[in-house]
């Protein structure tokens, strides 16, 4: 279970929460212009655009959870248990598998409109990565400055919407999460107004009613009208520190916590990792589940002209400061 998510200052920004109950030694990867990107039925890219994200890489191939591209164009993939349907090969669509796509997209595009381009003749083929790493049931959010789009592979075909509200969560399909925010319009941050009876004396007895109803579940409608919501609604400087700060406070609003999501044999899924990504700098931000610090990753320190994967382990044990 995920939560994606974007977010406007100065500048723009793009990031997710990773909800597992186990970890596939993730690294922040970065792709430099000259990797050779070799995909299963598509013709291979020498020569693209840089990237920067969270993947696992694998036989030196980048498996991207997220990630962002030197354009400051965003994608993350998110589970889409039960509603996910890849297809066989089509001839004449430019067949693409799952844990291509991100890297497919990123690599060549520079905004959602391009990328919208790329999307009308893909066709996401049910190609495993290997028989140990099998297809993962996924959608998928794209984010520049101007706009995000949710991209979802089901049996009716391959469907692009626009996202106006740049959050994505989980199943059920995106549609059902928009129509569903209907039911939470009566939301505000202002005080709670009596609509109930004129007749009765009801009063405000604490700050936040206006919010009364929001709900503070771990499902995924759950978290997609908090996450909504409390984007929606959010305010914070221009600053680099105040935007990357808030960001981090989005995410928390759906963090999910050790013990609250169990799943199986004394596991719990848990947040094991928030990014937040500065799209215009080429900066990923990340903290862990044991380490609330911000890390930050500045893609542009490094030789982008250059053919192979630069990888930095996360540091996930806590680092106290002691001030006295």
């Amino acid at each position: 279970m995920c939560t994606a998510i974007t977010y406007n200052t100065k500048d723009h920004y793009f990031g997710r929460n990773l909800d597992l109950e186990y970890s596939y030694k993730e690294t922040v990867t970065i792709v430099p212009r000259n990797y050779p990107f070799k995909f299963r039925k598509v013709g291979d890219i020498d020569k693209h655009y840089a990237m920067i994200g969270m993947a696992y890489v694998c036989d030196n191939y980048p498996l991207y959870y997220d990630a962002i591209n030197e354009k400051g164009l965003g994608m993350a993939g998110l589970n889409f248990p039960e509603d996910a349907d890849y297809k066989e090969e089509v001839e004449g669509k430019d067949n693409v598998a799952p844990f291509e796509f991100i890297p497919y997209i990123l690599s060549q595009c520079s905004t959602v409109s391009e990328a919208r381009n790329l999307l009308s003749r893909l066709n996401l083929a049910n190609i495993n990565y290997s028989n140990e790493l099998p297809v993962s049931p996924l959608h998928w959010i794209i984010s520049d400055r101007d706009e995000s789009i949710t991209v979802e592979s089901v049996k009716e075909g391959l469907k692009v919407y626009d996202n106006p509200v740049g959050v994505l969560t989980n199943s059920p399909q995106f549609s059902f999460h928009m129509f569903n925010l209907n039911n939470y319009m009566g939301l505000s941050t202002e005080p709670a107004v009596n609509n109930l009876s004129k007749n009765l004396d009801l009063k405000v007895y604490s700050k936040g009613m206006g919010a009364l109803g929001l709900p503070g579940d771990l499902s995924s409608v759950s978290r997609f009208v908090k996450a909504t919501f409390t984007k929606i609604n959010s305010f914070s400087g221009e600053s680099e520190i105040e935007s990357i700060s808030q960001f981090f406070h989005i995410l928390g609003s759906v963090y999910q916590q050790r013990g609250c999501v169990h799943v199986a044999n004394n596991q719990y899924e848990i947040t094991i990792y928030s990014s937040c990504c500065n799209m215009d700098k080429g900066i990923y931000y990340y903290t862990t589940y044991e380490n609330s610090q911000i890390i930050g990753i500045d893609m542009h320190k490094e030789n982008l002209e250059g053919n192979t994967l630069i990888s930095y382990d996360l540091i996930t044990k806590a680092q106290i400061l002691m001030q006295n």
